[in-house]
């Protein structure tokens, strides 16, 4: 599948890994900028370009990126035939694609889920609930479960939304 994608500074790094990401996936990633990380540029010169490559190429679809998603979502949507939502997390995604037929994913960096999923990824192959992150193998089998501290919960919450950009593609 064709995937247009479009950043600002604001979420370059996300874009780079995303970028990377899909293309081990096997889609054909359209990169619509920006180029290099440019603390002055502006998302509407990136994610317009891309908003319109998705209109004009039938069965394609964009992820648009900045700090919140917010405005990238906004812009995308002022292009006929595009149907931006924002998403943080994999049910949001699902829903906008499945109920709203979504053809562009909104996502904001602030959330830093992607660098959570590669993680995730590498140790095992199901979530930990934030009851049970960053406890011993033996605790998680228990019936007790402790606390999590505000950085452990906070994990497990963007461990959520890493999947956002997947559930769309």
């Amino acid at each position: 599948m064709r995937v247009h994608i479009a950043t600002d500074h604001a979420a370059f790094d996300l874009k780079q890994y995303l970028v990377k990401e899909l293309t081990a996936l096997g889609h054909e990633v359209v990169d619509h900028g920006a180029d290099a990380y440019d603390a002055q540029d502006d998302y509407p010169k990136f994610v317009l370009p891309a908003a319109e490559a998705v209109a004009s190429d039938p069965g394609s679809l964009g992820i648009v990126l900045g700090g919140s998603g917010n405005g990238e979502q906004i812009a995308a949507n002022k292009v006929k035939g595009v149907r931006a939502a924002l998403a943080y997390n994999t049910v949001m995604a699902r829903l906008a694609r499945e109920h709203n037929d979504a053809n562009v994913l909104s996502l904001g960096a602030a959330c830093r889920a992607w660098r959570t999923r590669s993680r995730w990824r590498r140790s095992s192959s199901r979530p930990h609930s934030p009851t049970t992150r960053g406890t011993s193998g033996a605790s998680r089998n228990s019936r007790t479960t402790r606390t999590p501290t505000a950085p452990e919960a906070s994990a497990g919450r963007r461990h959520a939304d890493a999947g956002a950009a997947s559930a769309v593609v």
